[in-house]
């Protein structure tokens, strides 16, 4: 029987890469069968969440640098529901806070049925293997 961790508790969430061209990698993973469930922002700024069908996501960044096939994973996210108590927790575990829990309202440009403000909880911290981890909380995602 898998351990359900009472502050984590929710799973993985994301992992988030940067790229060259955006519209090329967005078409990729959609054809790989992910379905486009919030995205914003415009040109360089943009960005997109993919669903892998299971309620995990790719989100994909605009404005990696040319010449680079992709500047690879920018983060990992955790699903959680409660931001704060993680974050609390990764800090008492040796992890450095990158960004205090705050809360967020995604612009969605989508079309997928969502909302056009989504708000959400996240929080940044650098584990101590020094890797950056995102807690993130909602309802919608």
């Amino acid at each position: 029987m898998a351990h359900k961790n009472t502050v984590i508790g929710g799973g993985f969430h994301h992992t988030a890469i940067k790229v060259v061209d955006f519209d090329a990698a967005v078409a990729f993973y959609t054809k790989l069968g992910f379905a486009e469930k919030i995205s914003w922002g415009e040109g360089d700024g943009r960005a997109i969440m993919l669903d892998s069908g299971d309620g995990n996501y790719v989100e994909v960044f605009a404005g990696g640098k040319p010449g680079a096939v992709s500047e690879g994973i920018v983060h990992f996210a955790i699903r959680t529901p409660d931001v704060d108590a993680a974050h609390k927790l990764a800090l008492s575990l040796g992890a450095v806070e990158t960004m205090v829990p705050t809360d967020v309202t995604i612009k969605n440009t989508s079309k997928a049925g969502l909302p056009p403000e989504v708000p959400v909880r996240i929080s940044f911290v650098r584990a101590p293997g020094g890797e950056i981890v995102e807690f993130f909380q909602n309802e919608l995602t």
